[in-house]
């Protein structure tokens, strides 16, 4: 079946009639809008090779590589049910790899769109602050801080990260709640694995602070045995690039780990040391 658009089904009309010799040239030059050596042309087009010649090329017809409405509902109906907390860039990446679905971004926005089904990122108000120049190297400076949400199953629990200030990569673990021995883990798995590095960079009003941290004298002294220096942010912008790697945390990591049905501390911690960190974090990301 040949589909084409009123523009296209008027010029067909009208050279059709042209050729039936009921409508002369010049009122098909004015009909059309288009030049007498124009309406020639397709005329001898229509006399020669059919209907499918008069209108040059693929204009105004279906193109032949459009998307199927099925491929179109499939995917609506895959957002609706089972990626529905997902951005649209990891929705594209996760429709590739676990879908084997390929869809361009701009055409899986407009689907998206189309269901009112699109994540938008959170937008704190807040002044705008220059942001501080990376460190040199690795090493040299790392952020850590505590992160309490509903990561996974129905419990709140505690994410605490560290990451480098110089290449974002980071370590992290799950605990039952932000602790100092939560912080030493951590901090220990980062040195056993890299070596010492020098300064620690920290909320004052975070980790080491408040009633629920405690033996915070204990984390200062293990620093002070290994030459770590310890800097109390001023401010939460301060140490800003923890924070913008906890929004990418809570945007990706949640809806993987319901994905895959992890709903326990082991589990959680499973998947984003041995698929999150190495598969996602580490080949695609540097936190600004």
């Amino acid at each position: 079946m040949i589909v084409l658009n009123s523009k296209a089904q008027l010029t067909v009309d009208v050279i059709a009639k042209v050729a039936e010799r009921k409508i002369t040239i010049a009122n098909a030059t004015k009909l059309l809008n288009k030049s007498r050596r124009t309406i020639e042309r397709y005329l001898q087009r229509y006399r020669s090779q059919g209907l499918q010649s008069v209108v040059h090329g693929n204009k105004g017809w279906e193109p032949v590589n459009k998307t199927p409405d099925r491929l179109k509902q499939h995917v609506q109906s895959l957002i609706r049910e089972k990626y529905y907390d997902l951005n649209l860039l990891h929705l594209a990446e996760i429709l590739e790899t676990h879908e084997h679905i390929l869809v361009k971004r701009e055409t899986l926005r407009k689907w998206a769109h189309d269901i009112h089904h699109v994540k938008r990122a959170k937008r704190r108000r807040s002044r705008v602050h220059k942001r501080r120049e990376r460190m040199e190297a690795p090493g040299l400076m790392l952020q850590m801080d505590g992160s309490t949400h509903r990561w996974f199953g129905d419990k709140k629990s505690c994410l605490i990260a560290m990451i480098d200030d110089a290449n974002s990569d980071i370590h992290a673990e799950f605990f039952p709640s932000e602790t100092t021995e939560g912080c030493m883990k951590v901090m220990r798995s980062v040195v056993e694995k890299y070596g010492v590095f020098k300064t620690l960079y920290v909320d004052r009003a975070g980790i080491f602070g408040g009633p629920k941290r405690c033996n915070f004298s204990q984390m200062q002294r293990a620093c002070e045995e290994l030459g770590i220096e310890i800097i109390f942010a001023s401010s939460p912008q301060g140490k800003g690039r923890i924070e913008r790697a906890f929004d990418t945390l809570q945007d990706r990591l949640i809806p993987e780990l319901r994905l895959n049905n992890i709903t326990d501390m082991t589990g959680a911690n499973s998947y984003l040391q041995h698929v999150f960190i190495p598969q996602f974090w580490r080949k695609n990301l540097v936190v600004k």
